[in-house]
């Protein structure tokens, strides 16, 4: 289905739980993929957004609060940065702000659906920005579940788990056997990152995450942020890693390298993130 609307504002809604998140703007296109509904929207707000399966995916002018904190607690702090590995993340923002590091080598942007890049390539360009055009990206439209499952250990320095709601093609992204093959194939110092969810909206996927994660890897903690397109607006962020927290000592010469660039991550902000905890979510974690 493709359907090319008229330009009558209208508002667009995910509907979560008895709640709507909206944006006012005109519907740019609707498509169904292989995998799921895609939907182009351009709102007054922020610019054209991303929606799979009727949720809020990214949008030009928010999509900074999202990629950035995904991103630079990870690649700030490893060991090495040279081979990164991205799961999902077929908009393109993972990829430009990792390829904001001259050290980064390689990139494998492993993405399920072709068709959620070609759509963000063309009508949301400025996410990806140069990412594209890169020779160190790499795209592989594959399963991301069974590429981890067949990569050898110890091969990426920093795993990206970039994936939407555990539904649909992104349903085994949070599984324990998914999980413990991407602590398989990370490198020892490495880090993984993954977006958790919300603590107030998918509290018990959220919880679950973090748990999963705390048996697999030595250390994993969650990082609080806001991204105000997605449900509740509160969000999260996990990573983890083995022998002792990486993420939370960036590497001094990243950080000035990685600053200047950045419109919401610094090591100020970052360490604020990680310490704001909810307390009803705390008490969850003690219960183990």
């Amino acid at each position: 289905m493709n359907n090319q609307l008229n330009t009558t504002l209208e508002w667009l809604d995910e509907y979560h739980q008895g709640v709507r998140y909206g944006l006012l703007g005109k519907l740019i296109l609707e498509e169904s993929s292989t995998f799921q509904k895609i939907t182009i929207f351009e709102s007054k707000r922020y610019g054209k957004a991303l929606l799979l399966d009727d949720c809020w995916m990214t949008a030009e002018k928010s999509e900074k609060y999202y990629h950035e904190c995904l991103i630079h607690p990870a690649l700030c702090s490893s060991n090495q940065i040279d081979n990164i590995l991205i799961i999902g993340g077929g908009d393109g923002g993972s990829a430009k702000e990792c390829l904001k590091y001259k050290e980064v080598k390689s990139i494998d942007l492993v993405e399920i659906d072709i068709k959620v890049i070609e759509l963000s390539k063309k009508y949301l360009p400025t996410i990806g920005g140069n990412a594209w055009s890169d020779s160190r990206l790499h795209l592989q439209i594959k399963n991301g579940i069974d590429w981890v499952k067949h990569i050898k250990e110890n091969s990426y320095d920093v795993i990206i788990i970039d994936g939407a709601d555990p539904v649909g093609p992104a349903k085994g992204l949070f599984s324990n056997s998914f999980l413990k093959d991407c602590q398989r194939i990370l490198k020892p110092g490495g880090v993984l990152a993954t977006q958790s969810e919300s603590p107030e909206s998918f509290q018990e996927i959220h919880i679950n995450i973090v748990k999963v994660l705390r048996e697999i890897f030595d250390y994993a903690d969650p990082m609080y942020g806001s991204v105000s397109i997605y449900p509740s607006g509160l969000w999260s962020w996990t990573f983890a890693s083995m022998e002792k927290p990486k993420y939370m000592y960036p590497k001094k010469s990243r950080v000035e390298e990685i600053s200047k660039n950045c419109q919401i991550w610094s090591q100020r902000w970052q360490q604020g993130a990680f310490n704001t905890i909810p307390a009803f979510i705390e008490r969850e974690f003690a219960k183990t």
